[in-house]
C-alpha cells in the first residue's frame, strides 16, 4: 500500500516560507551537494502528488510554461477555481483529506503519495492519522517567522528517526516515521 510522505525544506527555526510566500532564502541553496540526488531518489518512489491551492497557484505563477510533475497524477485541495496545465493529470478537490485516502493510494499504485509544500495541508494529513513519514531538509538560515512546517492541531506521538545525513552547505536531511501508522 502507498505511504503518505511529506518531503519538505525548512529553515532552522521551523518555517517553509516567509509570511508572504517568499522562497528566496531557500532558492539561494539551489544545487547544493547531495540535494539533487536526494530529490531524485525520493521522486523515484512517488506515484501521486498532493498539494494545496496556494502551492498550486505559486507553482503556476513561477513556472507558467512548465508542469514540474509530468506523468504523475496530481491532486489539489482547494476552495478556488483553477485550470490545469495542458497535458497534466490534475484533479481539483474539496473536503476532508480522509475522504480521498483510497483514491490517492490508488493513483500512487505501488509507490508513495507526496504531500508537497503547504504545511497546513500536510498538518491535515497528520491530524487525520494519514501521514507516514516526514522527510525534512533543514536549511541553515533563520526566518524569524513565516509559514510553519507542520501546524498540527494537537501534539503528535513521538516520531521515530529513520535516518539523518549531512549534505552540502550545512543542509541536514532528517527522515522520521509517524508513530500512529503501520
Amino acid at each position: 500500500m502507498a505511504g503518505f510522505q511529506y518531503f519538505v525544506a525548512s529553515s532552522l527555526d521551523g518555517f517553509i516560507a516567509t509570511a508572504d510566500d517568499n522562497l528566496d532564502w531557500l532558492l539561494q541553496f539551489d544545487g547544493f551537494e547531495g540535494g539533487r540526488e536526494s530529490y531524485d531518489a525520493f521522486m523515484a518512489g512517488i506515484g501521486c502528488v498532493v498539494m494545496g491551492g496556494e502551492t498550486y497557484a505559486w507553482l503556476r505563477e513561477h513556472q507558467p510554461d512548465e508542469w514540474p510533475y509530468p506523468g504523475i497524477p496530481c491532486w489539489v485541495f482547494t476552495h478556488h477555481e483553477h485550470s490545469a496545465p495542458k497535458g497534466a493529470d490534475v484533479t481539483f478537490v474539496r473536503g476532508p483529506v480522509k475522504e480521498f485516502e483510497s483514491d490517492l493510494a490508488a493513483d500512487a499504485g505501488d509507490r508513495n503519495v507526496w504531500i508537497i509544500g503547504g504545511g497546513v495541508l500536510a498538518a491535515q494529513f497528520a491530524d487525520a492519522g494519514l501521514l507516514d513519514e516526514l522527510i525534512i531538509s533543514i536549511i541553515p538560515v533563520m526566518l524569524g517567522g513565516g509559514k510553519p512546517v507542520l501546524p498540527v492541531g494537537r501534539p503528535t506521538t513521538p516520531l521515530g528517526l529513520l535516518s539523518s545525513h549531512s549534505m552540502g552547505r550545512g543542509v541536514v536531511e532528517l527522515r522520521y516515521r509517524f508513530g500512529g501508522r503501520a
